[in-house]
């Protein structure tokens, strides 16, 4: 009985997604559009290899955190505003069911589009990466993930329903630039480099691009360690701003 209501809640979280044209637009075809534009038919060379592949890496990382962002932060916001999350949390569903729905939904949703880039860099951009190395890759976009799904539950309890896109927007774009994600880091200036450490998105590229480059050093496990502490202060974040919402409906009862 609990398993199905696990499989239920996934199931149509999933659908629901399926059928905001913004959202896929904004997720898949925006991440698949850059690679396209950028990675494959400017598929020059950075040092010893091909934009392609290089953008593989960080445009991995810009898909990745988009989806997780804008699919925990707007649906949050959005189910919130309309009392949607208050009447799931009043009903006998098992309150983890609607966080895992959300979990395995754009997990599922990584997947797809990691597989889409994936199939565009190896059969149109050239890209220079062996089947494990391939493999290592996915798999460290995929992992590398939960900080941002942890982040998107705090802006989804802090932003408004009709606000949550733009307030998203306005700290993913800043986070993905100040990352290198589009542009190389050592071609930014000195004070975006200086800001980079301090943001998930640049560990978790750093990370794509030893993959890709071949170059692994002990410096992965500084990168892990950091990608796992923002995500404890962001679950620890939203875990208080959970009681917060949690109070004030108490209050009004």
């Amino acid at each position: 009985m609990i398993a199905n209501t696990y499989w239920k809640e996934t199931k149509y979280e999933f659908m629901k997604r399926m059928r905001v044209r913004v959202f896929l637009f904004a997720t898949l075809g925006l991440p698949l559009m850059f690679y396209v534009m950028f990675g494959l038919l400017m598929n020059q060379s950075n040092g010893p290899m091909h934009m392609s592949t290089y953008l593989l890496a960080t445009l991995g990382v810009f898909g990745v955190a988009g989806v997780s962002l804008f699919g925990f932060g707007v649906s949050l916001a959005i189910e919130r505003g309309l009392g949607w999350l208050e009447l799931k949390q009043a009903s006998p569903m098992p309150p983890a069911a609607y966080f895992v729905a959300k979990v395995i939904t754009y997990t599922l949703f990584s997947i797809v589009l990691l597989a889409l880039m994936f199939a565009l860099g190896f059969g149109f951009g050239h890209v220079q990466l062996s089947g494990p190395d391939a493999v290592h890759l996915f798999a460290v976009l995929i992992a590398g993930a939960i900080p941002f799904g942890a982040l998107g539950l705090v802006l989804g309890y802090l932003a408004g329903a009709t606000a949550a896109p733009g307030f998203i927007n306005m700290i993913f774009l800043p986070m993905s630039f100040c990352s290198g994600l589009w542009t190389p880091l050592q071609f930014l200036p000195q004070v975006v480099r200086d800001i980079a450490p301090f943001l998930p998105t640049y560990h978790l590229s750093q990370l794509a691009i030893a993959v890709v480059s071949g170059n692994r050093n002990s410096s992965g496990l500084t990168h892990w360690g950091a990608l796992a502490g923002f995500t404890l202060v962001f679950l620890g974040v939203a875990a208080v701003l959970h009681r917060r919402d949690a109070s004030r409906q108490n209050g009004l009862l």
